[in-house]
C-alpha cells in the first residue's frame, strides 16, 4: 500500500480493484476498471482526484484502498478549540477537487453560525457556494462536509445551504490561494 502523504501531483497509480469515483464537474459516477493506469492531480485532504484519459475523477476516502493507497488519517479534534473553530478547521480539510485551493481560502464559504437549539442541542448551519452555479459537484462536496461536521462530538445536527447570492469571483479568494492557483 502506497501512503497518501507520498502521492502528488503526476503520480501515477495502478488500479487494484475496480473503483467507482465522482467525474468532475458533472458529479455523475464513473468507474475506473482494475488494471487501468491513472495520474494524481491532487491528493489534498483526504480525498484523491485523478486523471483518466483526460477526464478527472474524485476519490472518496473509501474507496482509497481499491487503487493500494493508504487512507490518511483522520483529523483528531482539538477540543480545546471552541466549537466554531474545530468546523473552520474541518472546512479549510476539505478542497475543490479540481483547484488545489481549500474551500476556505477559496472563499466559498459564506456564513457559519454555531447554534444552541431549544432542546440544547447544538446546530451547525454553512453557508457555501461553488465557483460555478452547475457544478455536479456541489451535492457531493456538500455532503463530504456535512458528515465530517456531524462526527465532531459536541454537534448534534449540521446544515450546510447552498447558496448563489452573490455570486462567486475570484476576488473572493485569500491572497495565498490566488498564489496557489495561478491567478498572480
Amino acid at each position: 500500500m502506497i501512503s497518501f502523504t507520498e502521492l502528488g501531483k503526476g503520480s501515477e497509480l495502478t488500479v487494484h480493484k475496480n473503483v467507482t469515483g465522482k467525474q468532475v464537474p458533472q458529479g455523475i459516477p464513473l468507474t475506473i476498471g482494475a488494471g487501468e493506469t491513472v495520474t494524481v492531480t491532487q491528493a489534498l485532504g483526504d480525498t484523491l482526484t485523478l486523471d483518466i484519459g483526460s477526464r478527472l475523477v474524485r476519490i472518496e476516502t473509501e474507496d482509497l484502498e481499491n487503487l493500494g493507497v493508504e487512507a490518511p488519517e483522520q483529523l483528531g479534534t482539538n477540543q480545546a478549540l471552541s466549537l466554531e473553530n474545530q468546523v473552520w478547521n474541518v472546512l479549510k480539510q476539505s478542497y475543490d477537487p479540481e483547484i488545489p485551493v481549500n474551500i476556505v481560502e477559496l472563499g466559498l464559504i459564506y456564513d457559519l453560525r454555531v447554534s444552541t437549539l431549544i432542546d440544547g442541542r447544538t446546530h451547525v448551519h454553512i453557508d457555501m457556494t461553488l465557483t460555478a452555479p452547475g457544478c455536479g459537484m456541489g451535492p457531493i462536496m456538500a455532503r463530504d462536509i456535512k458528515e465530517k461536521i456531524n462526527a465532531l462530538p459536541e454537534v448534534d445536527q449540521a446544515d450546510i445551504q447552498m447558496v448563489f447570492d452573490p455570486p462567486w469571483d475570484a476576488s473572493r479568494m485569500t491572497e495565498e490561494a490566488r498564489l496557489e492557483a495561478g491567478l498572480f
